[in-house]
């Protein structure tokens, strides 16, 4: 089978199905931003551009204010969530659960400070995600696309970067900033966003974690902070554009627009490969140890993650965590390492499929572009043995497609076809397609 008639199969697989399918209720409750994309799947959302696209306030605070009507209006259901995760995420059945209900408990309560002032000033515990996996095992594009679903500005940071204060690096503040720039400024739709900070491991402050940053305590001090409720300047003293646009703003007689944002309803998901955690876990309860159902599967990555399920706070603490800072993210789950066969799914199952970008990329020179079943196979069998989940699919095509991408568009060829035969030798297939192509037999 080929790569080209799998959204066939799935087509047929999904008119199976479409009775029982609960993303229906996403077109009945938030059909306005869906629109049809050609498979059967639901509904994809439209993204909401947030910056650069018009230079006129009365705009942007108009595209805000759509936006804020619409979490006002939010009341998916964690089933939906996971559902519509389903589409782009292979795997990760456990995290998708977790996020869902983290998610709906969230906006659900964001919904009610909206439409109830009262509501908004009672003691509220926010339900802030610590994410714990390998690298290229879907945690960014998560939540990459919950932001989307929901319709709220998206800002993704790197932890290492930042640092406490006296330091050579970024305020923790920046991440802030940077959310009302994806909001494109306007300050009220920000302060309802989501913060992704990756590599969060990297600023534990524990030797027993490999030695990290000696800052890396005072990053954390300042980050829960703002995880909690802080509020923090929405515009720094060196952005001078945002400056300039605020100042531009109150000299056109709009006085009230808010230079403060509060992170008090801003969702906080943190992730980290965690490396030596499952090591803590494992040495607090012991591979033997009675009540601890532990099945070794002869893999590394499957023994961390089956260990990463039973962390706890103490074993974070150990880690180099503050107590304080730990608990401000109650919420955590682990993800599972990506096999060969995962890996295979994410390239003829999922909407994102870089096998649709590479069609896409052939399309672009009237090149016909189809890889057949037994070549994705292998392709995702290479990909595994990088030991860099999803994002060895990239490195594996791109070392098997470079040389065809540069040498087809100049040549009379029309299609290419990728088999087996083509991933074990690809300059042999190359040399031959273009044999075949410059003969007209083709």
């Amino acid at each position: 089978m080929m790569f080209s008639d799998f959204d066939k199969e799935r087509d047929d697989r999904d008119d199976r199905e479409k009775p029982s399918d609960p993303f229906d209720e996403l077109k009945k409750h938030f059909g306005e931003i869906f629109g049809p994309t050609g498979s059967k799947f639901g509904f994809a959302f439209q993204p909401q551009e947030y910056s650069g696209h018009s230079d006129d306030d009365d705009d942007r605070e108009k595209a805000a204010n759509e936006l804020i009507e619409k979490i006002k209006a939010f009341n998916l259901k964690p089933l939906e969530v996971r559902t519509f995760l389903d589409r782009f995420v292979i795997k990760q059945a456990e995290a998708k659960k977790v996020l869902a209900v983290a998610i709906c408990d969230h906006y659900n309560h964001v919904r009610k400070c909206l439409l109830d002032e009262k509501i908004s000033v009672a003691e509220y515990n926010k339900q802030n995600v610590l994410i714990l996996g390998p690298t290229g095992v879907g945690k960014t594009y998560l939540i990459k696309n919950i932001a989307k679903l929901i319709g709220v500005p998206f800002v993704k940071v790197d932890a290492t970067k930042f640092s406490e204060t006296g330091y050579v690096g970024s305020d923790v503040d920046d991440m802030i900033r940077d959310l009302v720039k994806a909001a494109d400024g306007n300050v009220k739709l920000a302060q309802y966003g989501i913060v992704f900070i990756d590599e969060i491991d990297k600023i534990a402050a524990s030797s027993d974690a490999g030695g990290r940053d000696v800052s890396g305590r005072g990053v954390q001090i300042n980050l829960l902070k703002l995880m909690e409720e802080s509020d923090v300047n929405a515009y720094g003293q060196t952005d001078m554009i945002a400056q300039l646009r605020a100042a531009v703003s109150f000299a056109n007689g709009k006085k009230n627009q808010k230079q403060s944002i509060s992170t008090k309803h801003i969702l906080f998901i943190a992730s980290g490969a965690f490396d030596k955690l499952s090591d803590i876990v494992k040495s607090r309860i012991g591979a033997n140890s009675i009540g601890f159902n532990f099945r070794s599967r002869g893999d590394d990555h499957d023994e961390a993650y089956e260990y990463l399920q039973k962390v706890s706070t103490a074993d974070f603490i150990k880690y180099g965590f503050e107590p304080e800072f730990i608990g401000r993210l109650p919420v955590r789950v682990a993800c599972e390492a990506l096999k060969a066969d995962d890996l295979r799914n994410i390239l003829v199952s999922s909407e994102g499929s870089i096998l649709k970008q590479y069609a896409e990329d052939f399309n672009g020179y009237g090149i016909n572009f189809s890889m057949d079943d037994d070549a994705i196979a292998e392709v995702a069998k290479a990909a595994a043995e990088e030991k860099t989940g999803a994002r060895g699919l990239l490195t594996v095509l791109e070392r098997l497609l470079r040389d065809f991408k540069f040498e087809l568009p100049s040549a009379n060829v029309q299609s290419v076809r990728i088999t087996k035969d083509t991933v074990d030798d690809p300059p042999k297939a190359l040399a031959s397609l273009i044999a075949s192509a410059s003969t007209g037999a083709q």
